[in-house]
């Protein structure tokens, strides 16, 4: 039998949005433990979005992250000697943090002179269903749809 789950620990809204989803995303963003740092660089990141779309950095960030969210993906099990990708839904909270790893690991693997401009593009490209976050879920959706037969060897 497996232990107690351990209890989530609330997180604090950020400061300029009161928002704890911005706070989840810095905290993914964040290195070193340099937490000031990475909140400026969000920041920095939503200003230029709104000086390249003319909307709010804001509601463009959170439009981007809902168009990366995957709905489905697909999970290996071993089954006789087999391996199986079997597609499944995700989670609520799962689909929240892939989409924020998804962002921000793909934003680090762009071209650009800082971190902030890389975050500013990738935000800019997921809103309009472009980039590299967006077509990561794309292929998982893709993968779980060709992996439907299996569906129903799930758990």
């Amino acid at each position: 039998m497996r232990k107690t789950q351990p209890k989530k620990i609330a997180l604090a809204p950020d400061p300029k949005f009161n928002d704890i989803l911005v706070t989840r995303f810095v905290n993914n963003l964040m290195w070193g433990g340099k937490k000031s740092v990475s909140y400026s660089t969000f920041y920095h990141a939503l200003e230029k979005v709104e000086k390249q779309t003319g909307e709010s950095g804001y509601d463009v960030w959170k439009k981007a992250l809902s168009n990366i969210t995957p709905g489905v993906e697909v999970r290996s099990r071993r089954i006789g000697g087999a391996t199986f990708q079997i597609p499944s839904e995700v989670r609520a909270d799962r689909k929240i943090s892939l989409s924020i790893k998804w962002m921000i690991r793909y934003s680090r693997e762009r071209n650009g002179r800082s971190m902030a401009e890389k975050l500013a593009n990738e935000i800019v490209a997921a809103s309009k269903g472009e980039g590299a976050a967006f077509k990561k879920k794309e292929d998982t959706h893709r993968m779980a749809e060709a992996n439907k037969a299996f569906a129903h060897f799930r758990v």
